[in-house]
């Protein structure tokens, strides 16, 4: 059986191994001291929703009965393509037929003085998720960034009773996947369930007292007080080894539309490459990569065409939905509706005939069929009417704006306009 090597045992090389375990002899290397586990699922687990074994995907029992070798706790210091070998911390080297890189990607540490003091953490894995369950209620943290896994962290320590700061550099929280409004209504939400959230806030020190942190000094001189300091500001393909090797990096390791790096004998896949100039960090397309790397090494042909995605969420109990390209421009035309009173905001952007963006805050239940709509640049002019309201009023007699805005509660504003009106605007 031809042997196989796989550096990272993150989602992505989980998904992999689910497809070819029983065509290869496999080693799997992992950096962590254990095997694949849902990496999404850590917030619930730091809420205390969930145990750790819950999240685990791939077990002892899984690696025993396909006869994988598994290497976990133990890094790969080097890869001789030229040998086909692998080195791992121990001196040993492992011949491979193929070798898989997914090595994922690394937390990006913002080098402000103080950073590498004790108690300064990121939120990637199982070990900082539990530097985070350590705390004690009424204990203080600190958490810089005010994006999905920021908030995720801030959400689940202040459920265990802990003291959170949220501090943002941006004018509004999640501006990738949220327009200001979105991102306002965010910010009362969490302000409401006790989370301290401070926009267009600049960190400047990480002020420590014996070694270990104690306060984070804003550049407007405030300081606040922290046991545990988490920064979760982004993250940057982990590409060191690939490069060592000799590999084509473009941001991250380039790979062709089959998996393929520059090397014929060596994939990559995940958070570590780039194809067609992209990275990914979104599982949807990590899982996609994993099943066309699986063609690939079974001799199929196939072939990675990234897909439009969409991103739907839930932080701290707030729905949320963005997909495609929402910001405002010239001949662009907006849909905006808000009900206050239910806490709900939705905004549609479009093109000519064909919606380009979209915005949802407190109700996606049809996030999916606007991603579609999206996703296949789909002629809405028969329906643009009505389009706000979503696939129960396409079509025949449902096809009435004003008899959906008479619905509408009193208090509900299209727009911006005063009283409950349909009407649209062009983006300036």
């Amino acid at each position: 059986m031809k042997k196989l090597v796989i550096i990272g045992a993150g989602m992505a090389a989980g998904r992999l191994i689910d497809r070819i375990a029983d065509d290869w002899s496999i080693t799997l290397f992992n950096a962590e001291p254990r095997g694949s586990y849902n990496r999404i699922l850590l917030s619930p687990v730091l809420a205390g929703e969930k145990a750790f074994d819950d999240i685990v995907t791939h077990d002892a029992d899984f690696y025993a009965e396909k006869a994988i070798t598994c290497r976990f706790g133990e890094r790969v210091t080097e890869i001789d393509a030229a040998a086909k070998t692998v080195r791992g911390e121990d001196g040993v080297r492992v011949y491979y037929d193929k070798l898989v890189i997914a090595t994922g990607s690394t937390p990006f540490m913002i080098p402000i003085p103080g950073h590498a003091l004790d108690g300064v953490i990121a939120y990637r894995d199982r070990d900082d998720t539990e530097r985070m369950m350590a705390l004690r209620p009424g204990q203080k943290a600190v958490v810089i960034g005010g994006g999905l896994l920021g908030l995720e962290a801030a959400a689940g320590m202040q459920a265990r009773g802990i003291d959170v700061t949220v501090v943002h550099l941006m004018d509004h929280l999640m501006e990738r996947q949220l327009d200001p409004a979105a991102g306002d209504l965010l910010h009362r939400a969490l302000t409401s369930r006790g989370i301290t959230v401070l926009c267009a806030a600049s960190s400047k020190e990480i002020l420590g007292e014996n070694g270990r942190v104690r306060a984070l000094r804003l550049a407007n001189g405030q300081e606040l007080p922290c046991d545990l300091l988490v920064m979760a500001v982004g993250i940057r393909p982990n590409v060191a080894l690939a490069e060592d090797a000799g590999l084509e990096i473009d941001r991250g390791i380039v790979v062709d539309d089959a998996m393929v790096t520059s090397n014929p004998d060596i994939l990559a896949l995940g958070e570590c490459v780039a194809h067609r100039g992209q990275l990914f960090g979104l599982v949807a397309p990590l899982y996609d990569q994993a099943a066309v790397a699986a063609e690939t090494l079974a001799g199929r042909g196939a072939a990675f065409e990234p897909q439009e995605t969409a991103t739907k969420l839930k932080v701290t109990g707030c729905d949320l939905f963005s997909a495609g390209d929402f910001a405002a421009g010239p001949g662009r035309e907006e849909v905006v509706y808000r009900d206050p009173a239910r806490g709900i905001y939705k905004r549609l952007v479009l093109e000519g005939d064909r919606l380009v963006g979209a915005v949802f805050y407190g109700d996606t239940a049809d996030g999916a069929w606007f991603h579609a709509l999206i996703k296949d640049g789909t002629n809405v002019a028969a329906m643009r009417d009505a389009l706000m309201f979503g696939p129960g009023f396409q079509g025949g007699d449902a096809l009435d704006p004003m008899g959906a805005v008479a619905a509408l509660p009193a208090d509900a504003d299209l727009c911006g306009c005063s009283g409950p009106t349909f009407s649209r605007a062009l983006a300036a």
